[in-house]
């Protein structure tokens, strides 16, 4: 029997995921061939308030795990997305997974291989909510799908999923809120459990306003040349070194991420970046800024930050993510640099607010 795999080469794709949900998969190919566009080319066609917010190479053969708000898992292999020009908009997501009325999509996260059994066994999903609340399972409890979904984490009344991280049981992860705190412990912390289990707490969070913001892990050699990245909601930044942030257990308050005041506003970003990789900022506006993250300094953990950018009044931050050094020229010419650009982000995060209570 031939199956639809066997039928479609395993070519390596650039799939591109819109703020909104537009996803399409272009050849590499398409990109390499067609030199760098111009400043401000137009890459994706996109709604005006639309952007490009998740880029990354994958071959047609890989899995895409799609991850809502009330914690369900989606699966689609990556032949399955609509394949599009570099212009093309792409298709919603909403449309092509049965989502429960209510729920949305969140979060993404690329696996290379579902029917390895020693890789499903050794990779984990690691999962944060915005109370803080951290669930680790094996990937091979992801790796049998159902149409209509599966539970990924049983969430909490009044809490709701944030991000999805791809481990090897080796990582360290890092949580922050949006009251400026940050946790770091070793994922080892996290024992596994099943799909249906709720999780146990991550991070305590100061009082009932604040919630976790974003997660970052890295694995073991990543500490050494990765620096953590955080971002304010009224544009004030800065980067800090891994080891700023030192090792405790899991569930405690954390430290000190950036000083928040008046003048930054909450914490509503935390990526994990290297010297050569770019920003891209999203601000409520629609405006899209993107920076090269070696101009901006290397601060201690509990400065306030630099002003990133000038927002104008009543404006904020709504989204940031980080562009891989590795895929700058293939974002140039999915998105253009226009002045209402598109920002990707090519890892599986996301950018969200939010932090709870367990144990």
């Amino acid at each position: 029997d031939m199956s639809m795999e066997d039928l479609i080469a395993d070519e390596a794709v650039v799939v591109t995921i819109s703020h909104m949900g537009y996803i399409k998969r272009t050849p590499l190919a398409e990109f390499r061939t067609q030199g760098r566009g111009g400043k401000g080319s137009r890459g994706s066609t996109t709604r005006d308030e639309d952007f490009l917010e998740h880029l990354f190479v994958a071959t047609n053969h890989n899995y895409l795990l799609i991850f809502t708000q009330k914690g369900r898992c989606y699966w689609m292999r990556v032949f399955d997305i609509p394949e599009g020009t570099r212009q093309s908009k792409g298709r919603a997501i909403q449309n092509m997974v049965q989502l429960e009325a209510g729920d949305k999509v969140l979060t993404y996260i690329n696996v290379t291989d579902l029917k390895d059994a020693d890789y499903t066994a050794n990779h984990f999903v690691v999962l944060v909510t915005k109370r803080g609340v951290i669930k680790k399972t094996t990937l091979e409890a992801y790796s049998r799908p159902r149409a209509n979904g599966i539970i990924a984490v049983g969430i909490r009344e009044g809490d709701e999923l944030l991000e999805a991280k791809l481990t090897n049981g080796q990582s360290h992860i890092i949580i922050a809120s949006r009251e400026g705190k940050a946790v770091h412990f070793q994922e080892d912390r996290v024992r596994p459990m099943g799909r249906n289990a709720s999780g146990v707490r991550g991070m305590m969070l100061a009082g009932d306003k604040d919630e976790v913001v974003g997660m970052v892990t890295l694995e073991g050699e990543e500490t050494s040349n990765t620096q953590v990245l955080v971002v304010s909601e009224k544009g004030y930044g800065k980067r800090s070194p891994v080891d700023d942030y030192r090792i405790t257990n899991r569930g405690g308050k954390g430290v000190k991420t950036i000083q928040i005041t008046d003048k930054t506003g909450p914490l509503i970003a935390i990526k994990a970046v290297k010297e050569d990789d770019q920003l891209m900022i999203i601000n409520r506006s629609g405006l899209t800024i993107r920076m090269d993250l070696s101009e901006m300094r290397v601060l201690g953990r509990a400065t306030q930050g630099v002003r990133l950018i000038d927002l104008r009044k009543g404006d904020s931050i709504a989204a940031v993510a980080r562009v891989d050094a590795s895929l700058k020229e293939d974002i140039d010419e999915a998105a253009g640099d226009g002045e209402n650009g598109n920002g990707p982000e090519p890892d599986n995060g996301q950018v969200g607010e939010n932090g709870t209570e367990i144990e």
